[in-house]
């Protein structure tokens, strides 16, 4: 039973024991927001360039207390050895193709297959979804039909897609790219559209996206900037103009935010405990 005489409270973000005929506090522990869960190995996540960082996955692993930890390829780090010191692994975007014969490629292929072998579940953005499809057997090309901008996708009633996009038909997502990735086999496709039919694939606990749906408004403004050359001056098609991209702006982040947010949720589920 709680003594009547002492309670709770936080004070200037610390949790104190207040004696309550005398007003003493006493500092219990610091309210540091959510408590990282230390028991666990970090979540891998593979930046392949210094635009393309963890964005909004990295801000809800933090907001659930997962440590993580980032392997910045573009500043020369290595590729570990053994999955295993992870409790999954992601990867984010890139300019790059995952046909490109780079330091880090092979490496990273072999990563990739030891992982799912060793049930350390993977998640691909874009090229990390090109870079995975590859290492399980899948083909990557050029599309014809590059796509920049906001668009819609449908999610597909195919292995638990519904569990992945928290029940939605469809909804609008940001993409960049100009490489395609081909069904690995043994996955399902779970989003498409009109342009490029492989927009996401699961296989089991894995899942990997052709789209972005870890976008932020810094993001957004980055890559507009850099890539400002890319950006046709009036939509057309799968291709928006910079206008476009940015009307409306706050409201989609939001939406596709949400989107991602039941999509990180039912990959946290699998991870290695």
């Amino acid at each position: 039973m709680a003594d009547p005489g002492r309670f709770w409270q936080v004070h200037r973000g610390t949790i104190v024991d207040v004696d309550a005929s005398s007003g003493v506090m006493r500092e219990v522990r610091r309210n540091s927001g959510p408590r990282r869960q230390q028991s666990m190995q970090p979540v891998a996540i593979f930046r392949f360039s210094p635009t393309e960082g963890p964005g909004h996955f990295g801000e809800w692993l933090d907001a659930r207390g997962l440590p993580r930890r980032l392997i910045a390829l573009d500043e020369g780090e290595r590729v570990p050895a053994d999955p295993r010191a992870f409790s999954g692994i992601a990867m984010m975007g890139g300019p790059m193709s995952a046909n490109d014969d780079l330091p880090w490629n092979a490496p990273l292929l072999d990563l990739l297959r030891d992982a799912v072998a060793a049930d350390v579940p993977v998640l691909g953005h874009c090229l990390g979804g090109q870079l995975f499809a590859k290492a399980l057997g899948a083909p990557v090309t050029r599309t014809p039909v590059p796509e920049i901008g906001w668009g819609e996708v449908k999610v597909l009633a195919a292995d638990s897609a519904d569990k992945w996009f928290g029940g939605r038909d469809n909804f609008s997502t940001f993409q960049w790219h100009y490489d395609i990735f081909g069904l690995p086999p043994g996955a399902a496709r779970v989003l498409t559209n009109a342009y490029n039919p492989d927009q996401a694939y699961t296989l089991g606990k894995h899942i990997g996206f052709q789209c972005h749906i870890e976008m932020t408004r810094p993001m957004v403004e980055t890559w507009c900037r850099t890539g400002a050359a890319e950006l046709p001056a009036q939509s057309t098609g799968p291709m928006q103009s910079r206008a476009d991209i940015f009307a409306d702006l706050d409201r989609r982040l939001g939406a596709l935010s949400r989107v991602a947010d039941d999509v990180y949720a039912h990959w946290e589920k699998g991870l290695v405990r």
